[in-house]
């Protein structure tokens, strides 16, 4: 072994939640001979032919990811649902993880994981580790290629009825992915969701707004919260002292006991970044606009001063 090496398979340790290949030992100058010797002393163990864990005990569900992405090769990343799975996706659990990876791999197979060719450019989060696949394009991939339309369907509902994306973003990212199987009904399918759970409610809200004089809010902006999660709020008003609120708009699918309990951690986690968070029904905003207005207004939505410009 070199005497001096620029990364210590600590940092690499570090990095890729205790999980490494042998290429990047060879590559920061660990010998095979090392690594065969840390395995026989049972300080690591083989995960696959060219992946170890520098830990002994049973992979958690992050370090099984990261051997699969490992395993795959450079260029490869989480996808599918497992892709999903880590944006915040709920009620579709597999415990197979899905790894997308280039044409013309000679990738021998693994217990547990799922390898997918794919001949699309790797389409990855900006932030993420291991590498994943964007919820828009991970979700249009995994529809429009598995067996049943009905999952397919379903999956393209589920996205936006949690929130982890939007209508209108799956609709752009179709025409990005064009040819797309399956392409015609998504399309139809995501303009009856934008017309039901999102336009309307945007009527409404615009509508409640203007009767009550309150500035316009800005929409399906995209934000993290407390985990990291990405977030999509149906209307927000900045306040002149920094503070945001929120409102959230519950459609007829949020009655569902899954759906519940997913809204209670959503408003959690946008909650603990220090925003205000209100919740209405889209009944209120007909029936009762006043009361919701009176609501926004008593946390300060009518002193904002800075409108969305719409």
């Amino acid at each position: 072994m070199p005497s001096r090496r620029s990364t210590t398979w600590r940092e690499l340790a570090r990095e890729q939640a205790g999980v490494v290949a042998r290429r990047q030992l060879l590559a920061a100058g660990y010998s095979d001979h090392y690594v065969d010797s840390q395995i026989a002393a049972e300080r690591w163990r083989l995960v696959s032919d060219v992946v170890v864990s520098t830990t002994t005990g049973e992979l958690t569900r992050d370090q099984l990811m990261w051997a699969g992405v490992l395993h795959a090769g450079p260029d490869s990343a989480i996808g599918g649902l497992t892709a999903l799975e880590r944006r915040g996706l709920t009620g579709w659990p597999r415990e197979e993880i899905t790894v997308l990876l280039a044409k013309s791999h000679n990738l021998a197979p693994l217990a547990g994981f799922r390898f997918v060719e794919t001949r699309r450019p790797v389409q990855l989060n900006a932030a993420g580790s291991p590498p994943t696949w964007r919820t828009e394009p991970a979700t249009l991939l995994f529809a429009g290629y598995t067996s049943s339309i009905r999952t397919a369907l379903g999956l393209v509902a589920a996205v936006v009825q949690q929130r982890l994306t939007s209508a209108d973003r799956l609709l752009t990212e179709i025409e990005r992915m064009q040819p797309l199987r399956r392409a015609k009904r998504f399309k139809r399918t995501l303009g009856v969701i934008a017309d039901g759970a999102q336009s309307l409610a945007e009527v409404r809200v615009d509508r409640m707004c203007r009767e009550h004089r309150l500035p316009l809010p800005d929409r399906q902006t995209e934000r993290l919260d407390a985990s990291g999660r990405r977030r999509f709020t149906d209307a927000e008003w900045r306040l002149p002292d920094g503070g945001l609120v929120i409102l959230e708009v519950d459609g007829g699918f949020h009655m569902e006991v899954a759906h519940w309990e997913d809204d209670i951690v959503r408003e959690r986690e946008l909650v603990a970044t220090g925003a205000v968070v209100l919740r209405c029904t889209a009944r209120e905003l007909t029936d009762e606009p006043g009361r919701v207005a009176a609501a926004l207004r008593a946390v300060g939505v009518g002193r904002v001063v800075r409108l969305s410009g719409r």
